[in-house]
């Protein structure tokens, strides 16, 4: 009778719920990767850049916080398994970046809009999903991995900022990890715009602690089940391929933490938008602008599995943990992202 309470479906369970947080947070609390780098570049405003400062700095608190109180092993995380490739972070960060400003999407983004109606979303994660794929075990499988490889960690130290410090200092990895959070949550209320933007301010909060609930749930399933299950947190590129097949092979087929989370980004999404009462069915009436769109999804698919993570993946669930490769990633994805904007917006011209 109760055969569905496997570690697997318990896994599913809390990215459910983590994903409705960050859903609801991109709803209500306007949390976006590609508007913040727009807001910045054209719009003068840092307000929605900051809002991912106090996401960040939130989820690092609480997750060497986790690790202070052995309920988080570092090792165990899916991104401190691996080597650093530098070459990996920048080219897939900075394709990812350009192909999101082609899309007008990430993709927690798009899952974010498709929760509120917007069926130009659904064309965007159907091919991002099927574009990671095709790099993680595709046709380009092979390619990415001779071009990009990562080793796996056996005996040498952990590619955490966070261990590197306390290696260099000899203070406890928690500890660096949390003074570090606090001093990037705190410098964020540099600007007093965002002091007063008490709404921003709380769903940025709830963005991080998504975060720490994946780190965490995921942790306390692998230590006490019976099934291998990995340590991980929220990232929108694999786990959209992911929920395309589960939906296709269900009956033949596990629930994992990624597909929970896909389908709490969209249930957050529908009850914010449903609160805004901003839910409408859109569609793409230009069929340039859907060519774009799909040429996007498939640059993002392609560096989000190359870069090891997407804005969300890296830019929050990595950075959390003070893996070598998120502050890097997060940059050449800004800065590609800068480079698609711009050449949708001016196209390049250059002014003489």
């Amino acid at each position: 009778m109760f055969d569905w309470i496997s570690d697997a479906n318990v896994a599913a369970v809390i990215g459910l719920l983590g994903g409705i947080m960050l859903g609801l947070a991109a709803r209500l609390g306007r949390f976006c990767t590609l508007g913040a780098i727009e807001d910045v570049l054209y719009a003068g405003s840092s307000l929605r850049m900051r809002m991912w400062g106090i996401a960040i700095g939130t989820a690092m608190i609480g997750s060497f916080t986790l690790m202070g109180l052995d309920l988080l092993a570092a090792e165990d995380t899916v991104y401190l398994q691996v080597a650093w490739n530098p070459l990996a972070s920048i080219v897939g960060g900075l394709l990812f970046g350009y192909g999101m400003a082609l899309s007008g999407n990430c993709g927690f983004g798009a899952l974010a809009r498709l929760g509120g109606g917007d069926l130009r979303a659904f064309v965007i994660v159907l091919v991002m999903g099927l574009s990671a794929y095709v790099a993680i075990s595709g046709p380009l499988a092979r390619l990415r991995v001779t071009l990009f490889s990562a080793a796996p960690i056996e005996d040498g130290p952990l590619p955490g900022l966070a261990q590197l410090a306390s290696r260099l200092t000899g203070a406890p990895v928690a500890l660096v990890g949390i003074i570090t959070g606090a001093v990037i949550f705190l410098a964020m209320f540099t600007s007093p715009e965002l002091r007063r933007a008490y709404k921003e301010v709380f769903w940025s909060i709830i963005a991080g602690l998504a975060v720490v609930l994946g780190w965490g749930g995921t942790y306390w399933v692998m230590q006490n089940g019976f099934s291998p299950v990995p340590v991980e947190s929220h990232t929108y590129s694999a786990p959209l391929g992911d929920t395309i097949i589960y939906l296709m092979t269900s009956s033949g087929n596990n629930l994992n933490f990624g597909v929970g989370s896909v389908a709490g980004v969209l249930v957050g999404a529908f009850i914010g938008s449903l609160f805004k009462g901003h839910f409408r069915w859109e569609a793409c009436e230009d069929p340039r602008e859907l060519r774009r769109q799909i040429l996007g999804a498939v640059i993002m698919g392609l560096g989000a599995v190359i870069g090891f993570g997407c804005s969300i993946g890296q830019g929050l669930s990595a950075f959390s943990l003070l893996y070598y490769g998120a502050p890097v990633t997060f940059l050449a994805i800004i800065a590609g992202a800068a480079i698609g904007l711009r050449q949708l917006i001016s196209g390049f011209v250059v002014a003489e």
